[in-house]
């Protein structure tokens, strides 16, 4: 992310705009980014969103099938969500940490004050992902992934709290809309309909686990803006990437002391041997549930450090007419007029925010083109 990551962001609402009117007000700054800046941001940025729909829509499907095929282990189901850190080791010894040699240069934080931070976003992950795990186990594919819409309606109050993110009328919108989508679902008791091994009488904990997930989850992604932006002050590649590894990492510790402290651990044999698969699938699954969680947090990561956490929040709900779609095509659940319904109403709310987002975007490049044309101005009546 690199250089890509100082560019005043396009579509980053009230941050992009607050960066742009420093530009403004001060005849000082750099001019605004060049037009290849603009393509290497818009580049990683495209990057991320596919490492995050696609990595999440592969992980959530696998998840749902090592249930239906034997699979009972919850906190086996919660480490594979983070286990697959050492992935981004490569990453992390290729790129090294380069310090800026710049008179704006930021003193990195102490890295005692750094090791909490990630052991704490690392508890709080490991917490998300058992929620996640219980959820996905007591809801059909399409019913969860409704469900976990919310996390944008969760994510908008988080980030104007947390992260100065302006509510707007469209914002206000969107909220409300994925609200109601998700209230739907839980009315209509959409656990009915499906091929998968739900258990039955548990959709209402079903439902109100994804509810807590997704809003815990919202939280995590505001704290991570908000340590880039006030401790951190940078979101450089390496800075992402090593955010990522070490809360990953402590949730993975979190997630393995559990699954021993809760003697899971010792049936885990017995439930490959039992696998309808079989045990090479056994591995495979868990395997690339693994390695799709992690592809899908180094997106999710990169979109938080070089946008905002709502953006975030914004494209992982863009997953949400795949999911459905996937479990119907796989698992063979059903999509009542209910779910439908509560589908259009989610993708209405989504485009609304996105509508929000064009509409900075436009601020921000009439801001950036006025303060441009003042730099050429002042640099003639110089000449």
């Amino acid at each position: 992310m690199g250089d890509a990551g100082e560019i005043h962001l396009q579509i980053a609402g009230t941050r992009g705009e607050d960066e742009a009117r420093a530009v403004a007000g001060n005849g000082t700054s750099p001019a605004p980014p060049s037009v290849s800046e603009r393509v290497q941001w818009w580049a990683v940025v495209l990057v991320n969103i596919v490492l995050v729909l696609a990595g999440q829509s592969v992980a959530n499907l696998l998840g749902r099938i090592y249930y239906d095929q034997g699979g009972g282990s919850l906190w086996m189901a919660t480490v594979v969500q983070s286990c697959g850190t050492p992935l981004a080791i490569p990453l992390l010894l290729y790129f090294g940490r380069r310090p800026k040699a710049t008179a704006t240069a930021v003193t990195r934080p102490p890295l005692l004050k750094i090791s909490a931070i990630y052991a704490g976003l690392g508890v709080l992950l490991a917490g998300d992902n058992l929620m996640y795990s219980y959820a996905l186990l007591y809801l059909p594919l399409s019913t969860y992934s409704l469900v976990c819409a919310t996390q944008l309606s969760f994510n908008a109050v988080f980030s104007y709290f947390l992260n100065k993110q302006k509510f707007t009328a469209l914002i206000l919108n969107s909220v409300v809309l994925l609200t109601f989508s998700a209230a739907l679902v839980g009315v209509s008791h959409g656990s009915d309909g499906t091929n998968s091994s739900v258990p039955p009488g548990k959709f209402p904990l079903g439902f109100a686990l994804t509810l807590s997930a997704s809003a815990l989850f919202s939280l995590i992604l505001s704290l991570m803006q908000l340590t880039f932006d006030k401790v951190l002050r940078s979101d450089t590649f390496y800075d992402v990437m090593e955010m990522q590894f070490w809360s990953n990492t402590a949730a993975a510790i979190v997630s393995v002391a559990g699954l021993f402290i809760s003697g899971e651990w010792s049936t885990l044999h017995g439930e490959m041997d039992g696998y309808k698969k079989g045990r090479v699938a056994y591995g495979m699954t868990l395997a690339w549930t693994a390695i799709s969680w992690q592809l899908t947090t180094m997106g999710l990561m990169g979109l938080v450090a070089s946008v905002s956490s709502l953006f975030t929040n914004v494209i992982s709900t863009v997953g949400l007419p795949l999911s459905p779609i996937i479990a119907v095509i796989f698992l063979g659940d059903r999509m009542d007029g209910v779910k439908v319904l509560a589908m259009l109403v989610a993708v209405w709310g989504f485009l609304s925010y996105i509508y929000q987002h064009y509409l900075d975007d436009a601020k921000v490049k009439k801001i950036l083109a006025e303060r441009s044309a003042e730099h050429r101005t002042v640099k003639l009546a110089t000449e």
